[in-house]
């Protein structure tokens, strides 16, 4: 019998929905004196019933860029360039003005930020240079048209509300705007009307079968050098203020998973021990007092390092300090947050949840949250060995 093969779906080159659920014909095209920039989420780039494209698509003056890091970003450095419309930032936070009823005066360039909203919050919190910018928010004044995916609180709404929200305030023609909601709607109610069409599915769910030839080649290929890293900050509260002291490096510790190797290292605070350091990171204060300068835990980690080091994280934040500390750390690197998204196609925030498929995390034989961390990632590492 010849093979039948399911017809690839057909994609609108503009939109990049499949055809049956395209929502070009209700996009309206709305100019602006407003100059709209939205930074996206790189996790949110793939979702298919995102808005950050929608509203990219109705504004002509609206940019769209994807990507983590901002303080060097070209593109996004160049979209701040116009001093005749100085950039704000749309972003809940205690300094945050409300941009319904103070909204700045006369054409500025507006920062968005396009992710869920953990994600859009750490990108903020990761970025001087976005918390530098003049802060504004506001609660949505009706509830939210996204019905096919839900919010974390009633007044939060999908980027494209939010800009039909506050355009319509910058612009002097709330009515205009609301044609913002006329793909939105368009796309809500073909995504459910083709939902409902599609053939019912057993409520039975087959476990999933984890095969290790989804995890990629560095992993499987260069086991032997991995090299687990846990890195903890000293990290200083967000309120807003300018003078706000930098995250800095508190703990950090490794481990090579071919040797047995380990690395360990508490640094002493430069600035002072941030209020809730001690507790988040599960070590006395005066162990960071007795702990070494910046500069010699740096000296330290390149001489435990080696050049063919592949080095393993959970998430990319505490790496991203460590980076900029200067932790000698190569150019071979994993995240195995998602390389277990990419293993068991399931996203997973906290490590010790994971590990509840490999028998429950085994803690760490010495204090602190850093040693506890590696433990986790040396359990979850060897797991998966090939």
């Amino acid at each position: 019998m010849e093979a039948v093969f399911p017809e690839a779906r057909v994609l609108c080159p503009r939109c990049k929905r499949p055809l049956r659920v395209c929502y070009c014909e209700a996009l309206p095209t709305l100019e602006t004196r407003t100059k709209i920039v939205i930074l996206q989420h790189p996790r949110e780039k793939d979702m298919p019933i995102g808005t950050a494209r929608m509203a990219q698509l109705a504004l002509p003056n609206a940019e769209l860029h994807v990507g983590i890091q901002w303080g060097e970003h070209p593109a996004f450095m160049r979209a701040l360039s116009d001093p005749a419309r100085p950039a704000v930032l749309l972003s809940p936070g205690p300094t945050a003005k409300d941009i319904l009823k103070d909204p700045p005066i006369g054409p500025v360039t507006l920062v968005v930020v396009d992710g869920t909203w953990s994600q859009a919050k750490t990108v903020v919190r990761d970025n001087p240079c976005l918390q530098e910018l003049p802060r504004y928010a506001f609660a949505s004044p009706e509830p939210s048209q996204y019905r096919i995916r839900k919010e974390p609180k009633v007044e939060y709404v999908s980027t494209i509300e939010a800009l039909m929200h506050v355009l319509g305030v910058l612009e002097g023609e709330p009515a205009k705007f609301r044609a913002l909601l006329d793909p939105l709607n368009a796309m809500v109610d073909k995504q459910l009307a083709a939902q409902q069409s599609a053939p019912q599915r057993s409520s039975y769910r087959k476990p999933r079968v984890a095969s290790k030839r989804r995890l990629p080649e560095l992993f499987l290929q260069r086991y032997r050098d991995l090299v687990c890293v846990a890195v903890e900050p000293n990290a200083w509260p967000y309120n807003g203020v300018a003078d706000r002291l930098p995250d800095e490096v508190a703990h950090v510790t490794a481990h090579r998973l071919a040797t047995g190797e380990t690395f360990d290292a508490i640094v002493r605070p430069t600035h002072g021990l941030a209020p809730a350091t001690s507790y988040h990171l599960k070590l006395p204060p005066e162990t960071f007092a007795a702990g070494i300068p910046h500069a010699e835990m740096v000296a330290a980690y390149a001489q435990f390092a080696k050049p063919t080091d592949v080095i393993c994280t959970w998430g990319s934040h505490g790496l991203n300090l460590a980076t900029q500390a200067g932790l000698a750390l190569g150019t071979d690197r994993l995240d195995l947050r998602a390389c277990a998204h990419r293993l068991l196609h399931e996203k997973f925030g906290a490590l010790e949840v994971l590990l509840e498929r490999y028998g429950g995390a085994q803690p760490a034989t010495e204090p602190g949250r850093a040693r506890h961390r590696l433990a986790m990632l040396v359990q979850l590492a060897r797991a998966w060995q090939p």
